[in-house]
């Protein structure tokens, strides 16, 4: 099996550089980029499995980058990461299409890592749930036409 692939779109350079560098030390492959219009047009060439995406870009909102990248990679998860925490903020996280939330700092880089190894086992899970579904379908399908 391939390695996952996350994208951690944050322009603070300090939390960008830590969460890459422990990310990549877990076995996955990590790219990242410093603001949303950067993060679409890396989704619009690779396929990533995971972004982390900070909740506030200088380029905009990241709940607006939430949307745009369900466009491009629509199974791809996608956790909010914010330093303002607020009960709004979460919602509007959720209603664009966010499939997880963590505050910063994050103090616990095991908290990051078991979020994020979550949320790629709900994905895998997502993914087979899906396949055999198509395979009950043809396997139907083709029984129907056998009579």
């Amino acid at each position: 099996m391939e390695k996952q692939r996350i994208l951690v779109v944050e322009d603070d350079q300090t939390v960008k550089k830590t969460f890459k560098e422990i990310l990549e030390k877990e076995g996955y492959t990590v790219e990242t980029a410093e603001n949303g219009e950067e993060a679409i047009e890396k989704s619009n060439i690779n396929i990533y499995n995971l972004a982390l995406v900070d909740i506030r870009l200088p380029d905009m909102e990241g709940t607006k980058l939430l949307t745009m990248m369900r466009e491009t990679t629509p199974k791809m998860r996608k956790i909010i990461i914010t330093g303002y925490p607020s009960l709004e903020n979460a919602i509007e996280a959720v209603n664009k299409g966010a499939d997880g939330y963590i505050v910063k700092p994050v103090l616990d880089m095991k908290e990051l890592i078991n979020k994020v190894k979550e949320h790629l086992k709900k994905q895998q899970e997502e993914r087979k749930y899906g396949e055999e579904k198509v395979k009950e379908f043809i396997e139907t399908r083709a029984r129907e036409l056998e009579d």
